[in-house]
C-alpha cells in the first residue's frame, strides 16, 4: 500500500511537472512570435522588410520616374525655371521620405525642415520601399508639374499601373495596403508643407504680375512687349531649404557705358561677334549654344530639369544604389531651388539688360540672337545678370563633384536622336568643364554677356557648397 502511494503521488508530480512545461513552452512560443513581430517592424525602420534594404537595392524605379518627369515637364507652361527647379526640390524630398526608413544610415529631413512633419509611426508597419515609391511619385508628379496637357499628364497613371502590376506579385495584400498608405502619406505630408510656402504658391499661379513693372534707369533692364514683360519678379520671397539669400553674396556688375573700348561695350560686342560667326559657320560653338538652350516650353525640358536627366544618367554610369541615388536627387533638388532663388533676387536688383537691346540700339539693328529661330520672342523675360543657366549649371555641377569627384568621363545623352535642333551627345572629362561649357554657351546663343555668365557660375557653386554640408548620413562611430 505504501509503494502504491508513493508510486501514485510520484505520478501526481510528473504529471503536474508535465503540464506547467507545457504552459511555458506555450508561453515561450507566444513571446518569440511577439519577438517576431517586433523585430519585422525595426528590421523595416532599418530598412530590413520584405520590400528590400534600400542602400542595396537597384535605382531603376527611380530612373524610370525621373525619365517621365522629365519628358511631362518639358510641356509644363508657365513653370520655366523657377517653379520647375521647386518641383524638382519637392518631388525629391518626397520620395527620399518615403524610402528612408529603408535607407540604412539615413536620416530624414524632418530634423531639418521646420514644419515638415512626418510622423514615424506611419511607418512602423511592414511595407515594401518600391511599392511605397511609386504610389508616391504618381501623387507628387501629378501635384507639382502643372499645366501640362492631359494626355501627357495620363502618362502618369499608366506607369504607376504598370509597376504596381510588377511590384504586387508575391507580396501579402497586407504590405501592398501598408506600402501605398505610406507612399501617399508621404506624399501628401510634403505637398501640405510646400503649400505652406505661400509666397510661391501664388506666385506660380501668376508668374508674370502685370502689376509689376521694372525700376528705369540708365542701362536697366526692361520690357519691349507683353511676351517679355517680367517673369517671377518676386521670386526672392520663396522658401529655401538649405542656403538662404542672406547666406549668398553678390558681386556688382561692371558700370554700364556706350563709350567704344570700355568693359561693358566691349562685352556686348564680344557677343555680337561670337552670336554671328556661330550662326555663319555652323560649327561646334551653334552647336554648344542650342545643345544646352533648353529654353523652349514643348521643344526641350527646362534648365534646372536638365540637371536632374545628367544625374540620372550618373546614377546609371556610376552604379548608385536606391539610397545613393535618392541621397544626390535630393541635393540636387535643393541646389536647384535655392539657385533659382538666390539667381533670381540679384537678376532685379541688379537689373542689367539683354544684349539684344543694346547690340540693336548702338551696333545693329538688324541684329538677332541664335536663341530666335527656336522661339518667337528673342529674350527670356528677365534681367541679364546673373545667368540662371549658369547658375543651375554650377549649383548641380558642384554636388556632381561632391559626390563623384571631379574627374569624370561623362557623354551628355539628353538631346541624343533630337533633329528639331543641335542635340547631338558632348562628352566631358569634368564636372567643372561641363558647367562651364554650359554657363558660357548662352554667349554663341546671344542671350548673355560674359559678366552674366561668370556671376552666375559663381553663384551656383555657393550654393552648392552650402547644400553639400548637409548631412543626410550619419556618421559612423
Amino acid at each position: 500500500m505504501r509503494f502504491t502511494r508513493i508510486g501514485t503521488l510520484f505520478l501526481l508530480l510528473l504529471t503536474s511537472l508535465f503540464i506547467v512545461s507545457c504552459e511555458q513552452d506555450e508561453e515561450l512560443e507566444i513571446l518569440e512570435s511577439e519577438l517576431a513581430d517586433e523585430t519585422t517592424d525595426s528590421e523595416l525602420r532599418n530598412g530590413n522588410n520584405n520590400g528590400g534594404n534600400a542602400n542595396n537595392m537597384s535605382p531603376d524605379l527611380i530612373t524610370d520616374w525621373t525619365d517621365l518627369l522629365l519628358e511631362i515637364e518639358r510641356y509644363a507652361g508657365g513653370m520655366r525655371p523657377n517653379a520647375s527647379a521647386r518641383a524638382m526640390a519637392y518631388i525629391y524630398l518626397a520620395a527620399y521620405e518615403t524610402a528612408q526608413p529603408g535607407m540604412r544610415g539615413y536620416v530624414s529631413n524632418t530634423r531639418y525642415l521646420q514644419g515638415l512633419n512626418i510622423d514615424d509611426d506611419e511607418a512602423s508597419r511592414q511595407i515594401d520601399v518600391e511599392i511605397a515609391l511609386n504610389a508616391c511619385f504618381a501623387d507628387v508628379l501629378d501635384h507639382f508639374l502643372i499645366n501640362v496637357p492631359l494626355a501627357r499628364k495620363e502618362a502618369i497613371s499608366e506607369l504607376e499601373s504598370d509597376y504596381r502590376a510588377e511590384l504586387i506579385e508575391d507580396v501579402t495584400e497586407r504590405v501592398v495596403t501598408n506600402s501605398e498608405d505610406w507612399g501617399t502619406y508621404v506624399a501628401q505630408q510634403v505637398i501640405a508643407y510646400s503649400q505652406t510656402d505661400t509666397e510661391a504658391e501664388n506666385q506660380i499661379l501668376e508668374p508674370v504680375p502685370l502689376s509689376y513693372e521694372p525700376p528705369t534707369g540708365l542701362g536697366f533692364w526692361t520690357y519691349s512687349a507683353d511676351p517679355e514683360r517680367a517673369l517671377f519678379p518676386y521670386w526672392e520671397r520663396v522658401r529655401t531649404f538649405v542656403v538662404s539669400t542672406d547666406e549668398t553674396t553678390t558681386v556688382p556688375p561692371l558700370a554700364y557705358s556706350t563709350e567704344p573700348g570700355s568693359p561693358y561695350r566691349d562685352q556686348m560686342e564680344e557677343v555680337y561677334q561670337v552670336n554671328n560667326a556661330a550662326r555663319e559657320d555652323d560649327g561646334e560653338q551653334l552647336w554648344i549654344a542650342e545643345f544646352w538652350s533648353d529654353d523652349v516650353e514643348d521643344l526641350m525640358m527646362s534648365p534646372p530639369a536638365r540637371q536632374v536627366t545628367i544625374a540620372n544618367q550618373l546614377v546609371d554610369q556610376y552604379s548608385l544604389s536606391m539610397a545613393e541615388t535618392l541621397a544626390l536627387f535630393t541635393k540636387i533638388g535643393f541646389a536647384l531651388n535655392d539657385a533659382a532663388v538666390a539667381a533670381w533676387k540679384y537678376k532685379y536688383e541688379h537689373m542689367v539688360m539683354r544684349p539684344s537691346v543694346y547690340l540693336q540700339e548702338f551696333i545693329d539693328p538688324d541684329f538677332q540672337t541664335n536663341l530666335y529661330r527656336l522661339v518667337y520672342w528673342p529674350n527670356p523675360g528677365f534681367p541679364g545678370y546673373p545667368s540662371g543657366h549658369s547658375c543651375f549649371a554650377s549649383a548641380a555641377g558642384g554636388i556632381f563633384i561632391d559626390t563623384f569627384g571631379d574627374n569624370t568621363d561623362f557623354t551628355d545623352l539628353t538631346h541624343e536622336g533630337r533633329e528639331e535642333f543641335r542635340g547631338a551627345p558632348r562628352s566631358f572629362t569634368s564636372f567643372s568643364e561641363m558647367a562651364e561649357e554650359n554657363a558660357f554657351s548662352r554667349i554663341p546663343l546671344g542671350v548673355h554677356v560674359r559678366m552674366d555668365c561668370a556671376e552666375g557660375l559663381r553663384l551656383g557653386y555657393e550654393i552648392s557648397d552650402g547644400v553639400n554640408n548637409l548631412r543626410l548620413q550619419q556618421q559612423s562611430r
